[in-house]
């Protein structure tokens, strides 16, 4: 039997307030206020880096039908690893448009770890994301952007052209 800890939300869009097309030190270090916001990759590291956790992603389309994405596994590497993502085992009613980006580094517009020659994704994308080559999942791009890959897109749901009303990131921590 397991016993949930604790459940933490560390990217939060839902209205356009902020403007996530930042910087490597602001998702280093967070940034946002109450509506929208990122907790920062250092504090999210931190809160995954001894433990079993899974995400969920929660997003929300302009009509109001909400999806979700689960992953039973969950982590980050640290900064020596540009906060590499490590994700699987989807689970959901939204399509796996993550686990594409399994294995990859962050990047911002900044930080170019992309694997894409010759294209800078999170400055053609409009944000800062694990990307592999620029597609399937960027939830933190412009908001309400619907042109090719700028906005808050889930490929597998809603194509590159089409940006998410809202979407809400959390690890739940798991103890057996």
């Amino acid at each position: 039997m397991k016993l949930i800890v604790s459940l933490k939300i560390f990217q939060k869009r839902m209205d356009g307030s902020v403007d996530f097309y930042r910087n490597w030190n602001d998702y280093t270090n967070g940034f946002g206020n109450m509506n929208e916001y990122y907790k920062g990759n250092q504090a999210l590291y931190e809160i995954v880096k001894d433990g079993n956790f899974e995400l969920r992603i929660d997003m929300e389309d302009k009509i109001g039908e909400w999806r979700y994405a689960k992953y039973s596994h969950f982590s980050i590497g640290g900064p020596d690893t540009n906060y590499t993502l490590s994700v699987s085992g989807y689970t959901g009613n939204a399509g796996d448009s993550l686990s594409f980006h399994n294995g990859f580094q962050f990047s911002t517009y900044d930080r170019d770890n992309d694997q894409h020659a010759g294209v800078n994704c999170a400055e053609f994308c409009h944000g800062a994301w694990w990307y592999y080559a620029c597609s399937h999942s960027n939830l933190n791009g412009d908001y309400g952007n619907d042109l090719y890959a700028k906005g808050l897109n889930w490929y597998h749901w809603h194509d590159f052209d089409y940006s998410l009303k809202s979407s809400q990131m959390m690890v739940r921590i798991k103890r057996t």
